[in-house]
């Protein structure tokens, strides 16, 4: 029988997120509008939309923000099927499970939608927990949407010389490029390692020698990445790095950019208008 190992699918996952992650890059690379427009009015326009989402309570303006959000993507020729796989799973469906339970009258009592018995407990699903978590559901799905909009058309050490623009701290923004960075290091060194491990032990390896195996492995790379750590940051201070990003250029804002920038700030405001006159 040919059954496939854990170690080898853990494996198949870390190389599909490092496909995943330079086709981010490729997405970057391209011409198309969002990839054009200035990096500081993109991230201060995805901004004011997350905020939008957030101050929200209508679901035709999230959807409205939503369509706005899908047609940035197709201009920006990115793969449809790519970008809904990636802000469709994970964060929006593990939100839907928190609020599931919100929907039931137990906790949001209110007029009754359906009601089902399980056993011998009458379950009722209320008007008001149903619009609850409808809106809570659309908010996480529409900020998730733009946050991955904005990082797969920004190439990444633009995004961190943004965060600096913006005065988020230095050592948050060193850490997170470090961190980013050494995760491709990490995933060779994975795979280097499993390479090893069949080479030298087969696929036939008993349950108690193969936890030995691996538990001997997770302590070894443990130790390596934490001298490697090491010597990569005195290699990175002997060249001259301080923890700033630098460009190659700097940015350049338009017309384009400008406007942008203003139809997001509008639609924020629009939104805060509306929230605030219906209560």
């Amino acid at each position: 029988m040919k059954r496939s190992c854990f170690i080898e699918k853990s494996l198949m996952g870390t190389v599909a997120f490092l496909r995943e992650s330079v086709f981010a890059d490729d997405y970057a690379a391209k011409k198309g509008f969002l990839q054009a427009r200035d990096p500081r009015f993109k991230t201060a326009a995805v901004f004011f939309l997350v905020l939008s989402v957030l101050f929200s309570r209508d679901i035709p303006a999230i959807a409205v923000i939503y369509l706005i959000t899908l047609l940035s993507a197709g201009c920006s020729f990115i793969n449809p099927v790519f970008f809904l796989s990636r802000t469709w799973f994970f964060i929006p469906f593990f939100t839907l499970f928190i609020a599931a339970p919100s929907v039931f009258s137990v906790f949001t009592p209110g007029e009754p939608l359906a009601s089902f018995r399980i056993g011998g407990f009458l379950l009722q699903i209320t008007r008001q927990g149903a619009a609850g978590a409808l809106i809570f559901f659309s908010r996480v799905l529409v900020s998730v949407s733009l946050c991955v909009l904005l990082s797969l058309t920004t190439k990444h050490f633009a995004l961190l010389k943004v965060l600096r623009v913006f005065r988020v701290p230095q050592i948050f923004v060193m850490t997170l490029g470090m961190c980013y960075r050494y995760i491709f290091l990490f995933i060779g060194i994975i795979q280097d390692t499993y390479t090893a491990m069949k080479s030298r032990c087969g696929y036939a390896v008993s349950p108690v020698k193969g936890q030995r195996i691996v538990a001997w492995n997770i302590a070894t790379l443990w130790q390596r990445s934490y001298q490697m750590q090491s010597r990569v940051y005195d290699a990175m201070l002997s060249r001259g790095y301080t923890g700033e990003t630098y460009l190659y250029g700097g940015f350049r804002a338009g017309v384009r950019d400008v406007f942008m920038l203003a139809a997001a700030a509008v639609i924020f405001f629009f939104v805060l208008w509306q929230t605030y006159c219906s209560s």
